[in-house]
Protein backbone atom coordinates (compact mmCIF):
# COMPACT_ATOMS: atom_id res chain seq x y z
CA UNK A 1 0.00 0.00 0.00
CA UNK A 2 1.59 3.60 -0.90
CA UNK A 3 2.72 5.33 2.01
CA UNK A 4 0.29 9.03 2.62
CA UNK A 5 1.51 11.62 0.37
CA UNK A 6 3.50 14.12 2.88
CA UNK A 7 1.70 17.82 2.24
CA UNK A 8 4.56 20.49 1.15
CA UNK A 9 4.57 23.35 3.83
CA UNK A 10 2.93 26.90 3.10
CA UNK A 11 5.66 28.81 1.85
CA UNK A 12 5.78 32.82 1.66
CA UNK A 13 8.59 34.36 0.55
CA UNK A 14 9.67 37.98 1.25
CA UNK A 15 11.64 40.15 -1.29
CA UNK A 16 12.36 43.44 -1.91
CA UNK A 17 14.98 46.33 -2.49
CA UNK A 18 17.66 46.67 0.19
CA UNK A 19 16.24 48.56 2.98
CA UNK A 20 12.85 47.65 2.58
CA UNK A 21 12.22 46.23 5.76
CA UNK A 22 11.37 42.43 4.91
CA UNK A 23 13.90 41.18 7.73
CA UNK A 24 12.57 42.57 10.23
CA UNK A 25 9.02 41.99 9.48
CA UNK A 26 9.79 38.21 8.79
CA UNK A 27 11.52 37.64 12.33
CA UNK A 28 8.51 40.04 13.89
CA UNK A 29 5.83 37.45 12.47
CA UNK A 30 7.54 34.59 13.68
CA UNK A 31 8.18 35.74 16.82
CA UNK A 32 3.82 36.50 16.67
CA UNK A 33 2.66 33.00 15.68
CA UNK A 34 5.53 30.99 17.31
CA UNK A 35 5.91 27.17 16.93
CA UNK A 36 3.37 27.56 13.72
CA UNK A 37 6.44 29.02 11.56
CA UNK A 38 9.81 28.57 10.29
CA UNK A 39 12.19 31.29 9.13
CA UNK A 40 14.04 30.39 6.17
CA UNK A 41 17.05 32.80 6.54
CA UNK A 42 18.72 34.63 3.49
CA UNK A 43 21.53 32.60 1.47
CA UNK A 44 22.92 35.75 0.19
CA UNK A 45 23.82 37.56 3.83
CA UNK A 46 24.55 33.60 4.92
CA UNK A 47 27.42 33.83 1.98
CA UNK A 48 28.92 37.37 2.52
CA UNK A 49 28.92 36.87 6.49
CA UNK A 50 31.14 33.89 5.67
CA UNK A 51 33.46 35.23 3.47
CA UNK A 52 32.19 34.45 -0.07
CA UNK A 53 33.44 37.21 -2.32
CA UNK A 54 31.36 39.79 -4.15
CA UNK A 55 32.84 39.85 -8.09
CA UNK A 56 31.60 43.14 -10.38
CA UNK A 57 32.37 41.10 -13.81
CA UNK A 58 30.21 39.35 -15.58
CA UNK A 59 31.40 35.64 -15.36
CA UNK A 60 31.93 36.14 -11.68
CA UNK A 61 27.96 37.75 -10.71
CA UNK A 62 26.94 34.68 -12.18
CA UNK A 63 29.17 32.02 -10.15
CA UNK A 64 27.91 33.87 -7.30
CA UNK A 65 24.55 34.06 -8.11
CA UNK A 66 23.91 30.64 -9.04
CA UNK A 67 25.60 29.84 -5.92
CA UNK A 68 22.94 31.71 -3.81
CA UNK A 69 20.38 30.33 -5.80
CA UNK A 70 21.28 26.85 -4.73
CA UNK A 71 22.10 27.22 -0.69
CA UNK A 72 18.37 29.02 -1.19
CA UNK A 73 16.85 26.12 -2.59
CA UNK A 74 18.74 24.01 -0.31
CA UNK A 75 18.00 25.78 2.89
CA UNK A 76 13.97 25.72 2.00
CA UNK A 77 13.91 22.19 1.35
CA UNK A 78 15.86 21.07 4.37
CA UNK A 79 13.50 23.86 6.64
CA UNK A 80 10.04 21.90 4.48
CA UNK A 81 11.81 18.60 6.05
CA UNK A 82 12.56 19.59 9.29
CA UNK A 83 9.17 21.53 9.87
CA UNK A 84 6.88 20.15 7.65
CA UNK A 85 3.53 21.49 9.67
CA UNK A 86 4.98 25.05 9.70
CA UNK A 87 4.78 27.88 7.71
CA UNK A 88 7.81 28.44 6.31
CA UNK A 89 8.62 32.33 5.77
CA UNK A 90 11.26 32.61 3.38
CA UNK A 91 13.71 35.74 3.55
CA UNK A 92 14.14 36.16 0.19
CA UNK A 93 13.76 33.26 -2.97
CA UNK A 94 15.65 31.25 -5.68
CA UNK A 95 13.95 33.75 -8.08
CA UNK A 96 15.63 37.06 -6.54
CA UNK A 97 18.39 35.31 -8.78
CA UNK A 98 17.28 36.54 -11.65
CA UNK A 99 16.86 40.56 -11.04
CA UNK A 100 20.91 40.18 -10.85
CA UNK A 101 21.89 38.19 -13.97
CA UNK A 102 24.13 39.46 -16.35
CA UNK A 103 22.20 38.38 -19.50
CA UNK A 104 18.64 38.85 -17.88
CA UNK A 105 16.03 36.57 -16.16
CA UNK A 106 15.50 33.53 -19.37
CA UNK A 107 19.41 33.19 -18.88
CA UNK A 108 19.23 32.66 -15.40
CA UNK A 109 16.27 30.07 -15.17
CA UNK A 110 18.86 28.22 -18.24
CA UNK A 111 22.22 28.65 -16.21
CA UNK A 112 20.68 26.97 -12.96
CA UNK A 113 18.95 23.99 -14.60
CA UNK A 114 15.20 25.04 -13.78
CA UNK A 115 12.24 27.48 -15.50
CA UNK A 116 10.50 30.46 -14.70
CA UNK A 117 7.29 28.26 -13.67
CA UNK A 118 9.11 25.71 -11.48
CA UNK A 119 10.69 28.35 -8.97
CA UNK A 120 7.39 30.83 -8.96
CA UNK A 121 5.46 27.32 -8.32
CA UNK A 122 7.72 27.06 -5.19
CA UNK A 123 5.94 29.74 -3.24
CA UNK A 124 2.26 29.91 -2.22
CA UNK A 125 2.31 34.01 -2.02
CA UNK A 126 5.04 36.74 -2.80
CA UNK A 127 4.94 39.64 -0.22
CA UNK A 128 7.26 43.06 -1.35
CA UNK A 129 8.58 45.30 0.30
CA UNK A 130 9.30 48.18 -1.26
CA UNK A 131 13.34 50.06 -0.88
CA UNK A 132 13.12 53.00 1.72
CA UNK A 133 15.44 54.49 -1.10
CA UNK A 134 12.04 54.78 -3.19
CA UNK A 135 10.76 57.61 -0.90
CA UNK A 136 14.05 59.37 -0.63
CA UNK A 137 14.31 57.42 2.99
CA UNK A 138 17.46 55.71 4.52
CA UNK A 139 18.62 51.78 3.74
CA UNK A 140 20.97 51.65 6.67
CA UNK A 141 20.62 48.87 8.79
CA UNK A 142 21.73 45.86 11.24
CA UNK A 143 23.22 44.10 8.35
CA UNK A 144 26.75 44.88 8.02
CA UNK A 145 26.60 42.98 4.35
CA UNK A 146 24.86 45.55 2.81
CA UNK A 147 27.13 47.92 0.08
CA UNK A 148 24.05 49.20 -1.92
CA UNK A 149 23.61 53.09 -2.18
CA UNK A 150 20.05 54.28 -2.66
CA UNK A 151 20.89 54.60 -6.18
CA UNK A 152 21.67 51.04 -6.58
CA UNK A 153 18.87 49.86 -4.21
CA UNK A 154 16.15 51.48 -5.89
CA UNK A 155 17.49 49.72 -9.71
CA UNK A 156 17.56 46.88 -7.65
CA UNK A 157 14.02 46.88 -6.15
CA UNK A 158 12.74 47.51 -9.70
CA UNK A 159 14.84 44.69 -10.94
CA UNK A 160 13.23 42.51 -8.12
CA UNK A 161 9.79 43.63 -8.83
CA UNK A 162 9.97 42.65 -12.40
CA UNK A 163 10.60 39.11 -12.18
CA UNK A 164 8.08 38.75 -8.73
CA UNK A 165 5.36 40.87 -9.61
CA UNK A 166 4.14 37.67 -12.29
CA UNK A 167 3.29 35.68 -9.57
CA UNK A 168 -0.61 35.06 -9.01
CA UNK A 169 -0.55 36.09 -5.12
CA UNK A 170 2.04 39.06 -5.29
CA UNK A 171 1.64 41.86 -2.29
CA UNK A 172 3.43 44.90 -2.62
CA UNK A 173 3.63 47.01 1.23
CA UNK A 174 5.05 50.67 -0.84
CA UNK A 175 7.35 52.42 0.88
CA UNK A 176 5.85 54.39 3.63
CA UNK A 177 7.84 57.50 5.67
CA UNK A 178 6.93 55.90 9.10
CA UNK A 179 8.46 52.39 9.01
CA UNK A 180 6.37 51.77 11.61
CA UNK A 181 2.87 52.22 9.48
CA UNK A 182 4.89 50.09 6.75
CA UNK A 183 5.89 47.08 9.43
CA UNK A 184 2.39 47.28 10.47
CA UNK A 185 0.92 46.85 6.86
CA UNK A 186 3.52 44.45 5.83
CA UNK A 187 2.46 42.10 8.72
CA UNK A 188 -0.93 42.01 8.12
CA UNK A 189 -0.56 41.21 4.56
CA UNK A 190 1.03 37.79 5.55
CA UNK A 191 -1.27 37.06 8.38
CA UNK A 192 -3.76 37.92 5.60
CA UNK A 193 -2.22 35.61 3.09
CA UNK A 194 -1.83 33.21 5.96
CA UNK A 195 -5.40 32.89 6.63
CA UNK A 196 -6.34 32.68 2.81
CA UNK A 197 -4.20 29.56 2.02
CA UNK A 198 -5.11 27.74 5.47
CA UNK A 199 -8.61 28.39 4.21
CA UNK A 200 -7.91 26.95 1.08
CA UNK A 201 -6.18 23.81 1.93
CA UNK A 202 -8.88 23.33 5.00
CA UNK A 203 -6.20 23.61 7.63
CA UNK A 204 -8.04 26.64 9.33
Amino acid sequence: MPAAAVRRPIRIVLTGGPGGGKTTAADLFRREIGSRAALVPEAATLLYGGGFPRPVDPEGRRALQSAIYHVQANLEDVQARLHPDRILICDRGTIDGAAYWPEGDGAFYDAVGTTEAAELARYDAVIFFETAAAGGGSIEGNNPTRTENAEQAIAIDRALREVWRRHPRFVMVPHDPSFFKKITFGLASIESLVTQLLDARGDA
